[in-house]
């Protein structure tokens, strides 16, 4: 059985980068070029900028409870995230 995305993203246009707990971390293909990771939760979705430091830049539908687990989700797979980036986009 084929699930669909929640929010209607598909692998190639938001490819994910790690799925960790109840969060995927996943970045579009075609957005700004400044370093920077999606979290979906089944709750909502948070924007992570990852320079100069791993911080919020946007958020709906997660508590701050929520917004504080994916950060730490974020920061302990920082490398990944940060890899994959340059894997996907080539710098």
């Amino acid at each position: 059985m084929v699930t669909k995305p929640r929010f209607g993203y598909n692998e190639r246009m938001a490819p994910t980068v790690v799925r960790d707990g109840p969060f995927r971390l996943f970045f579009f293909s075609r957005e700004q070029p400044r370093i920077h990771v999606h979290v979906a939760h089944p709750d909502g979705e948070a924007k992570f900028w990852l320079t100069p430091a791993v911080h919020i830049a946007t958020s709906t539908g997660l508590t701050a409870r929520q917004l504080a687990d994916a950060q730490a989700v974020v920061n302990s797979h920082l490398k990944e995230i940060q890899d994959a980036w340059s894997h996907h986009f080539g710098s």
